[in-house]
């Protein structure tokens, strides 16, 4: 089995949209695993797990499964607001602060956001599961964007896959490199929602999936990789 943790990039039923975990079943072999795309719009690091999302995926996962964690679009926003009350402290440390949850009616501790995927990555090593993490996907480039430049949960995400010593793909970069030489209206028109510079189109999710599988297909030793279906297909940006 194949699980996938994420939010509203990953997983998006609103019209017109996609994200990339919808579309990623297509390039595994279903005789070989089955992908379950358990992401959930609008949560964070921290609201997937205390939520209870990651529990239900770890009440059924078995030795020898994997999971694909991307989280850190909705990281950034407010520890206790009376809206979604779902940021984490910025970084990677151990830092924690105590809160009233106003959404939850409850006192919490908040972590950093490094710390949350940490604790995906001990949660799934201790069931036996075999975890990859994934950077954030871009939001829309500015214009002067060019490949390569990332934000500090991507640099995050990184740190803690190296500290950790699990399999990471830098879905941000390689996503990045298909934008290389477009311009921003272009990216726009074809791989975002009209609405916002976050959501993708059908067009984006499928790229945003084809470039994970193009991370995927890089990692040296990864058991998933047996999984997938066909040869490498060629990516385009246009």
């Amino acid at each position: 089995m194949l699980f996938i943790v994420g939010d509203s990039t990953v997983h998006n039923s609103a019209p017109g949209l996609l994200g990339w975990g919808d579309v990623l079943g297509q390039y595994f072999d279903p005789a070989k695993i089955i992908v379950e795309n358990h992401a959930q719009p609008g949560r964070s690091s921290r609201t997937f797990q205390t939520q209870g999302w990651w529990a239900q995926i770890l009440a059924v996962a078995r030795p020898g499964d994997f999971v694909l964690i991307q989280m850190g679009h909705n990281d950034g926003g407010p520890l206790d607001d009376t809206n979604r009350a779902r940021g984490t402290i910025p970084g990677i440390g151990e830092e924690s602060r105590g809160i009233f949850n106003p959404i939850m009616h409850q006192r919490e501790v908040v972590h950093t956001y490094g710390w949350y995927l940490r604790r995906y990555i001990a949660d799934a090593r201790a069931r036996g599961m075999i975890p990859i993490i994934c950077s954030p996907v871009p939001r829309l480039p500015r214009p002067a964007t060019q490949a390569g430049e990332v934000d500090r949960y991507v640099d995050w995400s990184a740190q803690v896959a190296a500290e950790q010593k699990v399999p990471f793909i830098n879905l941000n970069r390689l996503i990045l490199g298909h934008y290389a030489g477009l311009a921003a209206n272009e990216i726009k028109t074809k791989y975002y929602t009209p609405q916002d510079n976050t959501h993708f189109s059908p067009a984006g999710a499928q790229l945003n999936a084809a470039c994970l599988v193009e991370g995927l297909r890089a990692l040296t030793n990864c058991p998933l990789n047996g999984c997938l279906s066909g040869p490498s297909r060629p990516l385009t940006a246009n």
